[in-house]
């Protein structure tokens, strides 16, 4: 059980990234994130402590909740926002990476797939499949029995195993194929960038309204190879420079001093076969230092 403010406080702080973890990959966005935790401490430092057995437990379910309630906010705003919505990058640490399951579960490409999934069903997938939660604990967050939730984590893997990458790339295979990416995208090189994209390979912008981008999906190997290697990446004043994001090699494009542009890639079957470009500021405030992800 849990006691005394200094103990809340202790609990709390000890569970953050947890529970900041959880809260993004039910939301895709940092900011979101970061609101989620203020209210679920609200409502922990409210919380008749004395009857906690379990603060992890607790806390998770309180965050599931209030995720859950700002994703179905969210998802009339995201109905209207301008071009393609992608999720927010984060600056991710070295040991993400090294936790293979983990990083696929916070990629770009993973939390684009768990987009389409319903909330119940996303909140389920994520607790069950990335957080092992057993499934009664489940269901305290969800509001659901034991058996319903069972149903909703099978519906949901299979919707989500339809749609994840095919076939493994290892981390170094993934760095070779982003430095080759990078030269030909330096140079201008569209012969260099057709050898590694896929024939299907799909580019997605996400300027927010706020920065130009493309408004629609851009699909097929040549045109994608093209809008590439027209973009004023060579300029004197722009820079790419490797980094880790969401647990994964990715591009940042620096411009004066600071990120303009953050390039994350889909690997499916050792090829590129999705590019996503983050260029709306407001996703990019938590490029500054790395994201503390924990589960």
């Amino acid at each position: 059980m849990v006691s005394g403010d200094g103990t809340a406080v202790d609990a709390f702080v000890t569970h953050r990234n947890l529970l900041f973890t959880v809260a993004y990959e039910l939301l895709g966005s940092a900011a979101d994130a970061e609101d989620v935790l203020q209210e679920t401490w609200l409502r922990w430092a409210d919380a008749d402590l004395a009857t906690v057995r379990d603060p992890r437990a607790y806390l998770v379910r309180i965050t599931t909740r209030q995720a859950l309630n700002r994703l179905r906010a969210v998802g009339r705003r995201r109905e209207s926002y301008v071009g393609s919505w992608l999720p927010e990058p984060l600056l991710t640490a070295p040991d993400v990476a090294d936790d293979v399951e983990f990083a696929e579960s916070v990629s770009m490409a993973m939390l684009l797939v768990l987009e389409t999934l319903a909330p119940t069903e996303r909140a389920v997938f994520v607790l069950r499949e990335v957080f092992a939660l057993d499934y009664d604990e489940i269901a305290g967050a969800v509001d659901k029995s034991p058996a319903a939730v069972r149903q909703i984590a099978h519906r949901a893997r299979a919707h989500v195993a339809a749609r994840r990458p095919r076939g493994a790339i290892s981390p170094a295979d993934s760095r070779r194929a982003l430095d080759a990416f990078r030269r030909a995208v330096e140079t201008g090189d569209v012969q260099g960038l057709l050898d590694v994209l896929a024939p299907d390979v799909v580019f997605l912008g996400d300027g927010g309204g706020i920065r130009q981008a493309v408004l629609r999906p851009v699909a097929g190997a040549d045109r994608v190879a093209r809008l590439l290697a027209s973009t004023p990446a060579r300029a004197a004043a722009m820079s790419l420079r490797p980094a880790q994001v969401n647990g994964h090699p990715a591009l940042l494009f620096h411009l004066d001093g600071g990120i303009d542009t953050v390039i994350a890639l889909r690997f499916d079957e050792g090829l590129i076969t999705a590019i996503y470009a983050v260029r709306n500021p407001e996703k990019l405030s938590h490029m500054r230092r790395e994201a503390g992800l924990r589960r």
